[in-house]
């Protein structure tokens, strides 16, 4: 898990967002993907951490139409389906990167 990062910039491109990392760093996913990862109570049974979405009901061409700081350590997106109440803390998102250097820092962990 990374820790003591922050946002320097995030980017939504169409179906794709992008943060850059105050340690250079930069993550890329699709907003299905990030969508489907959100646990919010909404999304994730708060004690058995069970999953309440179902993934198969994410559009494929979902996009985050926009997005908000919440303070100094997450990013909550407004998705086009309607869904807003997730808020995805900085380490979470890392963790959810899957570029070759994370997941072989995943791997060595």
């Amino acid at each position: 898990m990374a820790t003591g990062i922050g946002v320097n910039n995030v980017t939504i491109d169409g179906q794709n967002i992008h943060i850059e990392w105050n340690d250079g760093h930069k993550s890329e996913w699709t907003a299905t993907s990030l969508r489907i990862s959100c646990g919010c109570a909404q999304c994730v049974e708060e004690w058995s951490r069970r999953q309440l979405l179902d993934p198969a009901s994410v559009p494929l061409d979902l996009k985050a139409e926009d997005y908000l700081m919440v303070g100094r350590y997450a990013v909550q997106f407004l998705w086009s389906d309607g869904h807003f109440t997730g808020i995805f803390p900085f380490d979470v998102l890392r963790d959810l990167c899957n570029c070759d250097v994370c997941k072989a820092e995943r791997e060595d962990e």
